[in-house]
């Protein structure tokens, strides 16, 4: 991996492209990310960096954390993340990482936890059918069978059930940069992408060229 960057998710919009068409987009604030720590293979046992992204007050952070942003002579951050970047011997600490590490076009893969929806059946969890909806039927959103009777005695492991919705990781591959704002920070991404507004988005280069 080469590049990579932390964002703030703020929100959809469309832009016009110099050849007349509409296109959906994902406005991020990118950076700036700061480098607080260099991480190296004789003393750590692999190559990484390790970046700080987005201000805090010096109060909601722990005295460990503190410790390691006065080591590298930077600001509170509120997020830490580690890249493990095929150059990570050349960067420093108190190096700035901006929006202008990627540029138009180029294909991207973003990072980040999915909006939560709560505890939900398995029609809308799972997408599984629903019962007859005459009257009498006393069947319609339930979810059905669990399983055999005696033999096996048991509900069977993966098991479709009903419970808790969203809220993972979600990772979505080969979009495109349309447009770099250096000034700004942000990046606009072609699409949609994870997670709510103000959600910690991870850009990286994609893993399919």
């Amino acid at each position: 991996m080469k590049k990579a960057i932390l964002a703030e998710k703020l929100g959809m919009t469309e832009i016009w492209s110099d050849k007349g068409v509409l296109i959906p987009v994902t406005v991020l604030e990118a950076g700036p990310c700061v480098v607080t720590k260099v991480l190296t293979k004789e003393k750590e046992g692999y190559e990484a960096v390790q970046v700080g992204f987005k201000d805090v007050r010096e109060k909601l952070v722990n005295s460990p954390d503190k410790g390691q942003f006065k080591k590298a002579g930077c600001a509170v951050k509120k997020f830490l993340r580690e890249f493990k970047f095929e150059n990570s011997g050349e960067y420093q600490l108190n190096q700035e990482i901006k929006a202008d590490i990627f540029q138009v076009g180029d294909k991207v893969d973003v990072t980040a936890i999915s909006k939560g929806k709560g505890f939900q059946g398995t029609i809308k969890r799972l997408g599984q059918h629903r019962g007859p909806m005459k009257h009498g039927s006393k069947f319609h959103r339930h979810q059905g069978s669990n399983g055999p009777a005696t033999t096996p005695g048991k509900v069977r492991k993966g098991k479709g059930m009903p419970g808790h919705m969203g809220r993972e990781t979600i990772t979505t591959q080969n979009l495109e940069v349309v447009r770099v704002d250096v000034e700004k920070n942000l990046i606009l991404i072609k699409g949609a992408c994870p997670g709510p507004n103000k959600a910690l988005i991870t850009i990286k280069e994609t893993v399919k060229a």
